[in-house]
């Protein structure tokens, strides 16, 4: 039985990107020895990507899609392109070209004939990026590993090859609140690490924003790690502490001096800050429960309106 590389491409509204992207990856290819498909996920797309995508597979057999109802997000496009994924090796990778294409012959080296599961790529460099940018992603790297017990490396893209063990493995946690930065190294597996420099987009822009990456990075700490809810607890037991002790100094203090406490505008900034720690324990407590409601619905990941 001969073995077949996937190769698994989200896209939304990536019309642009997709004719040099399916020319690269043709060519790539074409120096492998392996018999290939391409699974294009169609994440609601509102240009002519579902277009292209259908002239695409009308010209080669090895061209399948799948078209979402509407926008689900890249974490159910991975998902639902591992779920129709039949290769023996599995690729996840952007439209755009920021995840070269020309790293496969080595990904797939490493998993034929030294031992590994996966195949894994991290950015080295964010050149191009925006400084701020660049500097909250090492930071939420930092903090994933002090407050998880995974490995989530610095500057790791979706961009892997894996073998079917592993890609089963994946689609075995079916949580609807999905996370793959943190599911991938979660399942374990021995995966080998390729590095190589930022590359621009070839076409478009890129369809993370600031804010979207910061709620994207709430999710991951929160879906691998409840330290945070232990934090908060570890903040209210020293509020208390000190309270107390503040309450004994005014005590000694009336009792010695006689002098009445003053400073009224000191303890509305006392008052302030104990209800910002309290709100912000309150939202922390909230996230898990939002997740529990969110997973207790059992709703579908995605909902398919074509699928070729």
């Amino acid at each position: 039985m001969s073995k077949l590389l996937s190769l698994v491409v989200p896209c939304y509204n990536e019309e642009d990107a997709l004719p040099p992207f399916y020319a690269e990856a043709c060519r790539v290819l074409a120096t492998m020895d392996i018999e290939a498909e391409f699974i294009f996920i169609d994440d609601g797309s509102r240009d002519k990507t579902l277009e292209i995508l259908r002239s695409l597979a009308s010209k080669d057999p090895r061209v399948h899609f799948v078209s979402f109802s509407r926008n689900f997000g890249k974490e159910a496009a991975m998902f639902a392109g591992l779920e129709h994924a039949k290769g023996t090796y599995v690729a996840t990778l952007d439209a755009d070209l920021q995840d070269p294409p020309s790293l496969l012959p080595e990904m797939l080296k490493s998993l034929k004939t030294e031992g590994y599961d996966c195949a894994g790529t991290r950015r080295v460099t964010r050149k191009g990026e925006p400084p701020i940018r660049s500097f909250f992603a090492r930071r939420f790297y930092s903090l994933m590993r002090k407050l998880s017990n995974i490995e989530v490396v610095d500057g790791a893209r979706d961009y892997r090859l894996m073998t079917r063990q592993f890609v089963d493995a994946v689609l075995s946690l079916g949580e609807v609140n999905r996370f793959s930065k943190g599911i991938f190294p979660w399942v374990g597996f021995k995966t080998k690490w390729f590095e190589y420099e930022n590359i621009e987009r070839v076409a478009g822009e890129t369809k993370w924003s600031f804010w979207k990456l910061f709620i994207y990075s709430l999710d991951g700490m929160t879906a691998f790690s409840t330290k945070p809810l232990a934090i908060a607890s570890g903040m209210g037991f020293l509020m208390a502490v000190l309270s107390v002790a503040f309450i004994i100094l005014i005590i000694v203090r009336r009792m010695l001096y006689g002098d009445p406490v003053a400073g009224w505008a000191s303890t509305v900034c006392i008052v302030l800050f104990c209800s910002g720690l309290q709100l912000m324990a309150t939202g922390i407590l909230g996230q898990y429960l939002a997740k529990t409601y969110l997973e207790g619905k059992q709703r579908p990941i995605y909902i398919a309106k074509e699928i070729k």
